[in-house]
């Protein structure tokens, strides 16, 4: 871990990207860029709750078919979900068909109506999460940190449902609330500098 790789294109990359070639583009033009939009937030916390045991690449490779059931991860409208939709879902072989999670998606659909209206947005509530202090790059990577047990603990505190300590920190590593892109990385520069030029949403 914490470790490179070259590309074909002599670029280098954080190790855990060499899986896949999906893998790849989205290192290079999602994961650690910070995101202010409250869909793709909400997005982000339902996909990392549905892979909760399972690999990344299962989820990305079925993640339009995740938009398309979800109706775009707009919450208002999955917060409208009834047991018709749990069963149609059930039924949707484009997704990871478990009951818990699906119901813990529709739960938490309702749970960010209500945090927004207690905190303004999505984006404003995560972000108040971001870490203080900058992460040492060379260490070996975590998969938990004080911010996303803070984050995890208060979520659960909410009502929100399959959002642990490590689910919390995967969405905060993909949403660009921390930069682990590994100190050798091509891209660390680039979410680097897109965090510095972001503006951190106010609660």
């Amino acid at each position: 871990m914490g470790s490179i790789i070259k590309g074909e294109d002599g670029k280098t990359r954080c190790s855990w990207c060499s899986a896949t070639e999906q893998y790849i583009d989205y290192h290079d033009n999602e994961w650690g860029y910070p995101v202010d939009e409250d869909i793709r937030l909400f997005e982000k916390v339902c996909l990392e709750s549905f892979q909760s045991g399972l690999s990344w690449r299962t989820i990305l490779t079925k993640r339009e078919n995740f938009r398309k059931a979800f109706k775009r991860f707009d919450y208002k409208k999955v917060a409208m979900f009834d047991e018709k939709d749990i069963e149609r879902l059930l039924q949707d072989e484009g997704i990871v068909r478990h009951r818990g999670k699906i119901e813990a998606v529709i739960n938490n659909a309702k749970r960010a109506i209500e945090l927004v209206e207690q905190e303004t947005s999505l984006a404003a509530y995560f972000w108040s999460f971001e870490p203080v202090e900058k992460r040492c790059t060379t260490a070996a990577m975590v998969s938990t940190s004080n911010e996303s047990l803070a984050l995890s603990k208060d979520l659960k505190k909410r009502g929100w449902k399959f959002v642990g300590p490590t689910t919390a920190y995967a969405f905060m590593q993909a949403m660009g609330l921390v930069n682990d892109h590994v100190a050798d990385c091509a891209y660390r520069a680039k979410a680097d500098n897109l965090r510095q030029n972001f503006v951190k949403p106010e609660r």
